[in-house]
């Protein structure tokens, strides 16, 4: 199961010189709308579980960190998520924190394609909490010495907040120290300063629209 490293950076106007100089490879620009599930009273992301409908395809980001301040720390501001984009498995993942296996919606069967899944989701009283539109402008680096590939994207969403990410996707184990290591390399040529925590869209689209959410996820350290 593939795991997202990501660390967030302020969209400075020298960042798209730097990529330039450094010899990044434009992937090309395009814009996406993400919607996020969750129940009435947060049970999913309390947990940092979160549930993504992107221009009609699911996806379940989960953290594979604690959400102690020591822990973030040593990360370096980066962030781990599990990506699964299987329904069936999303399905699994999200029984284990919401639903009761002996209930009658704890079958295996179900879930199988999207009309399913969305059913399923509607009977579990999953609703969208946030919803946005994002331009995004994709790069990719490529190092030796075993630095392997990066990809900074730079975002604009629709509600005028502007964040740049840089990701390295690896399976678990021996591969975070090495993506660890890239991210870290590509920050430094960027001139980025790992000095202060860089806000992601969500965090501050639910400070602005979903004060009550924001609030119980910073009680939780999830934000």
């Amino acid at each position: 199961m593939p795991v997202e490293v990501e660390r967030k950076f302020v969209c400075d106007t020298h960042i798209l010189e730097k990529l330039k100089e450094i010899g990044a490879v434009c992937l090309g620009q395009y814009e996406f709308k993400d919607q996020y599930f969750d129940s009435t009273d947060f049970t999913l992301t309390l947990k940092d579980f979160w549930l993504r409908k992107r221009e009609g395809s699911w996806e379940l980001k989960r953290s594979t960190s604690s959400h102690s301040n020591a822990d973030k720390r040593a990360q370096g501001g980066c962030t781990k998520y599990r990506e699964i984009t299987d329904m069936l498995q999303i399905r699994a993942e999200l029984m284990e924190v919401y639903v009761d296996p002996t209930s009658d919606s704890f079958q295996t069967e179900r879930g199988k394609d999207v009309h399913e899944f969305e059913k399923w989701l509607q009977e579990m009283k999953l609703e969208c909490f946030a919803e946005f539109t994002t331009q995004r402008c994709s790069y990719a680096l490529e190092y030796d010495e075993g630095h392997g590939k990066v990809r900074v994207d730079l975002d604009r969403a629709d509600f005028g907040y502007c964040v740049g990410e840089i990701e390295v996707l690896v399976a678990e184990g021996n591969e975070m120290k090495s993506a660890m290591q890239s991210i870290e390399k590509t920050a430094e040529i960027l001139g980025i300063s790992g000095e202060q925590k860089t806000r992601g869209k969500m965090e501050v689209y639910l400070q602005r629209f979903r004060p009550d959410h924001y609030t119980e996820l910073l009680k939780a350290h999830v934000m």
